[in-house]
């Protein structure tokens, strides 16, 4: 099952070499912190905020490419949660058939959050409920 989440913080430091955005369930009180890269967090918090660039990034690429293609960006799912690793997926659909792409998980938020509308974000049920016992 695939449960609605959105992103309600982005932490950004200089002090430490990871970043972290925080997703947390809609309908819920389950979250999931992600460990990410710098660019990866300025990218999303500038587009979280509605901020643009002057020239395309590639989340911009990705988007343009997949319409490009005849393909609609549909929604990402963070997928999978192996050895402290998490996994997600990018879905484009394109006529009938739904396109799942292997991406990272900041890569897909970032698509997410500079398509426009922004596209839904969710977890497989099976990542939350392995993220929370992480967390006890």
């Amino acid at each position: 099952m695939h449960v609605p989440m959105k992103l309600v913080r982005v932490i950004v430091s200089d002090l430490i070499d990871h970043q972290a955005i925080d997703l947390v369930e809609e309908d819920g009180d389950r979250k999931l912190t992600l460990l990410i890269g710098i660019y990866e967090a300025l990218s999303i918090g500038r587009r979280a905020r509605g901020q643009s660039t002057h020239r395309p990034l590639t989340h911009d690429l990705v988007i343009r490419v997949a319409e490009s293609l005849g393909g609609e960006l549909h929604d990402v799912i963070i997928s999978d949660l192996k050895e402290n690793t998490y996994y997600a997926k990018l879905r484009i659909l394109r006529g009938e058939e739904l396109i799942e792409i292997d991406a990272r998980p900041s890569d897909a938020i970032a698509v997410a959050v500079t398509s426009d509308p922004h596209l839904p974000i969710y977890a497989d049920d099976s990542v939350l409920e392995a993220a929370q016992g992480d967390n006890s």
